[in-house]
Parts: C-alpha cells; structure tokens; sequence
C-alpha cells in the first residue's frame, strides 16, 4: 500500500515541478542569449574603433600604436568568437528544452 502511495506522489510532484524548472531553463537559455548577442554587439563595435584608430596610425606613421590597436582587434576577435560559439550552444539547449516540452 505504501509503494502505489509514493509513486502517486512521486507523479504528482513531478508533474508540479517539470512546468516551473521548464520555464525556468528557456527563460535562462533567453538570458544567455540576450547577453551573447549584447557582448557580440559590443566586441564588434570596440573592433570598428580599433580599425579606425589603427588606420590614422598608419597614415600618421605611428606603427607602434598601430600594431597596439591590431592586437586588441585579435582579442575582440577571439571575444566574438567565442561570443557566438556560447550563443549557439544556448539555441541548442533551449530547442532542446522546448522539444522535450513537446514529448510531455
């Protein structure tokens, strides 16, 4: 009598529970990506500045300066990339959220 019981809780707390941490991932899925996309965004603005200011470098002869402003491109570069490289892994997890939804 008491193991039907416990499964009968064990179900009803499970179907209470899976709604709220469902919603919970796709809204945190969301988050992330707002921000990847927000960070993408910004690296992407700073490398724009960094080729500007790397180019009046060169016209004005200030190589130093210039292979300065190259190198922060590079890391604002690596940024984007692994901005996007997050991104993508947090679409794949809230299709992945919203296909299980589905099965339920």
């Amino acid at each position: 009598m008491l193991k039907p019981m416990l499964a009968a809780l064990a179900g009803a707390f499970a179907l209470a529970v899976l709604p709220a941490a469902y919603a919970q991932d796709v809204k945190k899925d969301t988050q992330d990506i707002r921000q990847d996309r927000k960070d993408i965004r910004a690296d992407e603005k700073a490398r724009r500045e960094d080729r500007r200011e790397m180019h009046q470098d060169m016209k004005k002869g200030d190589y130093k300066d210039a292979r300065k402003e190259r190198h922060e491109m590079h890391q604002e570069t690596r940024d984007i990339h692994k901005d996007r490289k997050d991104l993508h892994a947090d679409k794949k997890d809230r299709r992945q959220d919203v296909r299980e939804k589905r099965k339920e």
